[in-house]
């Protein structure tokens, strides 16, 4: 049987517990996961592409399960250059559907042949966002528990810098 293999797409500026809720879920339905950090999101990035690579390399570094690279240029053709026809998008609200929605179809415009999964994020991340996460950051508020442990030091240390 064929290796079922998906793609989690995002800017993961930075990645929090309820990103890291959506890649360990989606093991249960695929045997691997590409975690594809963009390289541009429209976004002020608070790490650049590399840190972010780097910091969820750090996270997921005990699972071989779990592969973590940049991409830039159409997700479709990414997805196309990996031979992969998953993409995996995760949800928190309504407001997010409609937007992941568009994507969707046109993604699945550009290339009838790629699906996309969307996943509930776990009831106790529903209020998280990486917008929120570096907002209250930024302001010294405890984002303890929001962000897995080497993605806190890492905001921590750039917080210092800036």
């Amino acid at each position: 049987m064929a290796e079922r293999i998906a793609i989690y797409p995002g800017t993961f500026d930075p990645m929090t517990n309820g990103h890291v809720s959506i890649v360990r879920r989606s093991l249960d339905i695929f045997d691997r996961v590409i975690v594809a950090v963009a390289k541009y999101s429209g976004k002020n990035p608070l790490f650049s592409l590399e840190e972010r690579v780097k910091m969820i390399k750090e996270v997921f570094h005990a699972d071989n399960r779990i592969i973590v690279e940049s991409f830039s240029g159409l997700l479709v053709e990414y997805v196309e250059s990996r031979k992969v026809n998953t993409i995996i998008r995760g949800l928190r609200a309504v407001s997010d559907f409609e937007y992941e929605f568009q994507m969707a179809l046109m993604n699945r415009k550009l290339n009838p042949k790629i699906h996309t999964v969307f996943m509930m994020t776990d009831y106790k991340w529903l209020y998280i966002s990486s917008t929120i996460i570096k907002e209250v950051a930024r302001l010294n508020g405890s984002i303890d528990g929001l962000v897995p442990d080497p993605i806190l030091r890492w905001i921590r240390n750039k917080l210092l810098e800036i």
